[in-house]
């Protein structure tokens, strides 16, 4: 068993800053411009898209995008079919054997487009056969590829305009200046 000595707290870095930044300026950005709408999905994606380089960011938030819109799309038109039959909604038996579809539907279409898609692709196929209701699917649905695609844009936007490799350097370059108006850069 390890002693309170040797357990150290884990230190914020680079991309826990950028992640933070990346959530932030999302929940900004709606609050500025799309007052009416919740950011909530936005910093889910903007959280989800930011990866330790442009390369991890470009899988992780086009896993999350990609898995959303297959997701969507495919949850619409089950949910539609589940409408056909029963056209006020609710909570039918019918809605399990749309699931084991659907669900056999998104790892083919995720295959095809993008192999990372099935976990979110999943989350949103699951919400809209059980917890969205017929007044609102296509709404949500919509709603929710865009918001993640503003989210993940975000990332990818600040992964590219600060790459671990810059904000290094500049980090290095404050901590000289600091050394120098300190007086610590002396020997």
């Amino acid at each position: 068993m390890e002693t309170a000595e040797k357990r150290r707290f884990p230190g914020v870095g680079l991309r826990n800053i950028k992640t933070a930044c990346s959530a932030t300026l999302c929940a900004l950005l709606y609050f500025l411009l799309l007052p009416d709408r919740n950011p909530a999905f936005a910093c889910i994606g903007a959280i989800f898209g930011m990866g330790a380089n442009m390369e991890h960011s470009k899988l992780h938030g086009g896993n999350r995008l990609f898995g959303t819109i297959i997701g969507g799309f495919l949850g619409m038109g089950l949910y539609r079919v589940f409408l056909i039959v029963y056209p006020e909604g609710g909570h039918h038996l019918l809605l399990v054997p749309l699931l084991f579809i659907g669900v056999v539907i998104l790892i083919i279409l995720a295959q095809i487009f993008w192999v990372g898609a099935v976990q979110p692709g999943g989350v949103v196929l699951c919400l809209l056969l059980f917890s969205i209701g017929p007044d609102n699917y296509i709404s949500y649905s919509l709603n929710r590829m865009f918001d993640t695609g503003v989210g993940v844009v975000m990332s990818l936007l600040i992964n590219y305009l600060l790459p671990r490799e810059r904000l290094e350097g500049w980090i290095e370059w404050g901590r000289d200046r600091w050394n120098a108006i300190s007086g610590r850069g002396e020997n």
